[in-house]
């Protein structure tokens, strides 16, 4: 692209040409009249313009101002994060080398535990093998080598385990031990025990371990029985059957458990509709009375004070007759005409009456929902008139009809307390306090009534000699008369045993 010359003028040729000059000059004079009216103007949007151009200014640095914060802070928190970042991978370092160094310790220490073990078993064949070799020499057998015992394969490891007699077992074990001796050690024959083993065996055996063998099924249940049959300390046990006393403990409870979970399901429950008819058939030949399907009653069981809930298990007429401070908790149960249990309630309180007891249990609710259909079951002074519960008159002034049917209640009465007599006696850990806890209590006393049937159904008869005195603590309730229904059916039953001769003679 190419740019052509420009010429300036001359101030001689500004100066001859005047047309020109005077032009400028109009135009110069001819601007000059509004001079003023103009600069006003001028003046007035230059200071608009400055004053835009202010507010402009200062928004524009107000935004650089915080662009500029932003980014410090974000220049800080890069930096925080980097230093953070090295004293996390600082501490972890030093994390590992603590971890890996007590590896090596650890490490270290089980190479020594087996060079330890492999000095210890060097010495017993060290030992065997000279005792061997001078038992040869002595023989005069010079060419006969002694064996090499374990050659064939290592070693096992054993858990250290404190060497106990077990001779008073293995001789109770022991096929020809005599029956009498068995039968009073356990309260039950040898037939019945190898029952109960065989039940429970799925259940409590155990497996042998790299680190020691399991102790038999058979032991196992003969350390409970004899607890429950004895009711000595756990010192005792221990010395008896050869374990430890921890040992002994958890075997009681664990059986004890597997009795009331597998047993009581089979042993334990309410008579069906053929069974109940035997039933009332047995106890109508005794007294007379029709459609008795058993007898209950309620014991109460010692135990040492609670840490909870003190007065609640506080007794007070057993602190009366034994004058101390006694505690218990409650066993209700209700018996068929053999004493065989087919209802238990097991665990409330000592402070609890026998009417209390009965609204708590299994049996009431069956009671209360009409699904004891003409079936009485008979219970003493310290339970309510109601449906399915017939109880003897407790006011004064008795007629003959009610007599007569108070002696009759009696004798069914007699059925229960003779069956718990038996309970207790044959059970002494019931008898006396003992250092279960008291959430176990329940697994413990359900297993002694199991085992009870079991012994009852067997025919297993309790040696005389254990029979336990019962001691009665009935309180009558203040409501004991429930319904009109049982009151009109009791003295219906009253009045036909007087009338048919089946009254008794006690008040002659």
């Amino acid at each position: 692209m190419e740019i052509g010359s420009f010429t300036f003028l001359s101030p001689e040729d500004i100066s001859n040409d005047s047309t020109n000059f005077s032009w400028f000059q109009d135009m110069e004079n001819g601007f000059n009249g509004n001079s003023k009216k103009r600069g006003r103007k001028d003046e007035e949007s230059f200071v608009d313009d400055e004053l835009k151009m202010t507010g402009f200014g200062d928004i524009l640095s107000s935004i650089l101002l915080l662009d500029e914060e932003a980014k410090e802070e974000q220049h800080q928190w890069v930096t925080d994060s980097e230093q953070e970042r090295a004293l996390f991978e600082a501490n972890y370092r030093e994390k590992v080398q603590e971890i890996n160094g007590y590896l090596d310790q650890l490490q270290s220490l089980y190479s020594e535990m087996d060079e330890l073990d492999n000095s210890r078993n060097k010495r017993p064949r060290k030992s065997s093998l000279a005792a061997a070799t001078a038992a040869t020499v002595l023989a005069g057998s010079d060419n006969v080598g002694p064996s090499q015992p374990g050659s064939g394969s290592g070693q096992q490891r054993r858990l250290w385990v404190k060497d106990r007699s077990k001779d008073w077992w293995e001789k109770c074990n022991h096929p020809d031990f005599p029956e009498e001796e068995f039968k009073r050690a356990f309260r039950m024959s040898k037939a019945t025990f190898d029952m109960v083993c065989e039940e429970l065996e799925p259940v409590v055996m155990k497996k042998n371990t790299m680190l020691r063998e399991a102790i038999p099924v058979r032991q196992r249940v003969a350390v409970c029985i004899w607890r429950l049959a004895t009711g000595e300390p756990l010192r005792m046990v221990s010395k008896r059957f050869g374990l430890g006393i921890s040992t002994c403990h958890k075997l009681v409870l664990e059986v004890c458990t597997a009795i009331k979970t597998v047993l009581m399901p089979k042993f334990v429950q309410w008579p069906d509709d053929n069974k109940m008819k035997r039933i009332k058939e047995k106890f109508k030949s005794i007294t007379g009375i029709p459609n008795v399907g058993g007898s209950i009653y309620t014991t109460h069981v010692p135990i040492i004070a609670p840490k909870v809930s003190v007065v609640a298990y506080f007794n007070k007429k057993h602190t009366e007759r034994n004058q101390k401070t006694s505690y218990s908790i409650t066993l209700q149960g209700v018996v068929d005409q053999k004493g065989v249990f087919t209802d238990v309630c097991i665990g409330w309180p000592g402070s609890m009456s026998d009417d209390q007891i009965l609204e708590k249990s299994a049996f009431y609710q069956r009671a209360t929902r009409g699904h004891l259909k003409d079936v009485w079951v008979v219970g003493g002074k310290g339970y309510p008139l109601m449906d399915g519960v017939l109880v003897p008159y407790t006011r004064q002034n008795l007629t003959w009809a009610q007599h007569a049917f108070n002696e009759k209640i009696g004798e069914i009465e007699k059925v229960s307390k003779e069956a718990f007599a038996r309970l207790k006696g044959r059970w002494s850990c019931l008898q006396k306090r003992t250092e279960v806890k008291l959430q176990e209590l329940p697994a413990v006393l359900g297993a002694c009534c199991v085992l009870h049937n079991i012994c009852e159904l067997r025919n297993d008869e309790m040696d005389p000699g254990l029979t336990f005195e019962l001691f009665d603590d009935e309180v009558i309730p203040d409501n004991n008369l429930r319904t009109m229904t049982s009151v009109q059916t009791r003295d219906h039953i009253a009045h036909n045993l007087l009338h048919r001769g089946l009254g008794g003679t006690g008040l002659l």
